[in-house]
């Protein structure tokens, strides 16, 4: 390996801890509530704005800030949004009011859309196709890694040092990411600089606000919810608008858009990100469901919940690591369809999951939920990623990233309606005393906490199993949208061609230097 290949190699690992900055400090968000909630006197409309502000922020941003990177240097732009987010993290920790923890979280969320758009921006730059695969496998597995550390690094934080650490935790990361960033990844930029399209940069940042704020709000209350409907509506309809002024721009002479039209219609780009999308959001829904599963159902604390996500976190390390070396051998398009189908498996026999299910039958369907969903959503974006050109990598970067950034909240909005609607049929036949009804349709942990404070424990099974029979039914659901998956990859997601490489020719080796400033 000459020094060039070894240089980009060790950058690679700058581009990850960036992106493990940010995956760390969204599961951590997640176990510190409780905390936050005493310490800032927060309300839960507080504790939710905390999440959804953020979330609302990075979306209205992720396509502006890959415009920026191909104007005046992508590397700048990660480099400053790192920068930025120890700045939000220092911020969050040291807050004494509601008001500038919310400030913080906002510029943490600004920061996120550099960090997570430049960092998928410098695998088409880095890389070349035959290695970009390989990459974007430990891209993957560096970020799944997060998700079971946040919760077992910040419970045991917080059970043992004042909670600002767990927000501080992330400074280290990034001063250590700014000085590799700084020495190993080159400068680049677009050689011909775009245009900024102001009609398509309003219109793509308002719709994603307006869709993420819908999916939110039908995350935390069903889809029943007006605003939820009338904001999802809202921001899908803006974003077909983008759509169509993209097309329109892009057919005038000497017209620039935003987005390149050919990357808006069925394409490996599209369909790539879309199913790199759809395999995150069945992902996240279990996700979603399974850390309520360990603790309002079998007891366990955060740090044993963290605990028993590792199977599942190992088995999308191994599918990911898996995923550039099947692509080679039997094609991205099988590959897909493969994770998909290993990920129908395990989220259908997550399903037959009882209140008294043993740590191995978890483990074992778990790993597969992880397997299954590294193998698919690292092989979609990789083939998402084969059709990017250096020269706007960070637009198109940053359009991989907005179905990506839409597809949590979704996975999350779908899973969540489905569980409590079926969680308040199976309560509605179990006959329980109105004063543990009402409290139990709020949620799990108040229902059993009612049942336990009546002095009536056989209740408390009760309202468990209507909520794990709830889950049974949203994990169906999660499997045949996995099976669609699969369907989808198999019929729309051909392989390139020659003929599809000529059209859109990727700017590889010299022409990496050419742009590199």
């Amino acid at each position: 390996m000459d020094g060039s290949t070894s240089r980009r190699w060790w950058a690679l690992g700058a581009v990850n801890l960036s992106v493990l900055a940010v995956s760390l400090d969204g599961t951590v968000l997640s176990v510190a509530q409780p905390t936050l909630s005493e310490a800032l006197n927060a309300s839960q409309s507080d504790l939710v704005w905390f999440s959804s502000g953020y979330l609302l922020v990075l979306a209205a941003t992720v396509l502006p800030v890959g415009l920026i990177g191909d104007r005046y240097g992508r590397r700048a732009v990660l480099l400053s949004s790192l920068v930025l987010f120890g700045l939000g993290s220092a911020l969050c920790a040291y807050a004494g009011s509601v008001a500038m923890f919310l400030g913080g979280r906002l510029l943490q969320g600004l920061a996120g859309a550099g960090i997570t758009v430049m960092a998928l921006s410098a695998l088409v730059v880095l890389f070349n196709e035959e290695e970009r695969p390989k990459a974007v496998g430990i891209y993957q597995a560096a970020s799944f890694i997060a998700l079971p550390l946040g919760p077992i690094l910040g419970g045991w934080m917080l059970s043992r040092f004042w909670w600002g650490w767990v927000f501080l935790i992330n400074v280290p990361i990034v001063v250590v990411a700014l000085v590799i960033g700084f020495v190993l990844i080159p400068e680049s930029r677009s050689a011909q600089r775009p245009g900024l399209d102001p009609v398509g940069t309003a219109a793509s940042a308002l719709g994603l606000a307006v869709m993420t704020y819908g999916l939110v709000r039908a995350g935390d209350h069903g889809w029943g919810s007006p605003d939820a409907l009338v904001a999802t509506t809202a921001g899908v309809l803006v974003l077909a608008g983008f759509v169509w002024w993209e097309h329109r721009l892009g057919g005038r002479p000497g017209g620039q858009p935003l987005v390149d039209p050919r990357l808006l219609r069925p394409s490996p780009f599209l369909w790539g990100s879309a199913l790199a999308a759809l395999a995150g959001l069945v992902m996240i829904g279990v996700l979603f469901t399974l850390p309520q599963y360990f603790q309002g159902v079998q007891g366990t604390g955060t740090l044993g919940s963290g605990l028993r996500l590792l199977p599942l976190i190992a088995g999308m390390v191994v599918g990911a690591g898996l995923a550039s070396r099947m692509a080679v051998g039997i094609g991205a398009r099988l590959t897909i369809m493969l994770g998909f189908l290993v990920l129908a498996t395990g989220v259908a026999v997550g399903a037959a999951a009882s209140p008294g299910s043993g740590i191995g039958f978890t483990a074992a369907w778990t790993a597969l939920v992880g397997a299954g969903s590294g193998l698919a959503l690292s092989a979609a974006t990789a083939a998402a990623l084969a059709g990017l050109s250096v020269e706007r990598s960070g637009t198109e970067s940053a359009l991989v990233q907005a179905f990506n950034k839409t597809g949590a909240p979704l996975g999350t909005a779908i899973t969540g309606s489905v569980l409590v609607a079926a969680y308040h049929s199976h309560l509605g036949g179990a006959h329980l005393p109105a004063t543990v009804a009402a409290d139990a349709r709020t949620s799990l942990y108040e229902g059993t906490s009612a049942a336990r404070g009546a002095g009536l424990p056989g209740l408390v099974h009760t309202i468990q199993s209507a909520f794990v029979d709830g889950m049974g039914v949203a994990f169906l659901t999660g499997a045949a949208i996995a099976l669609a998956g699969a369907l989808v990859a198999l019929v729309a997601l051909r392989e390139r061609s020659s003929r599809d490489s000529d059209e859109r020719p990727l700017v590889e080796g010299g022409a990496v230097d050419a742009v590199a400033h």
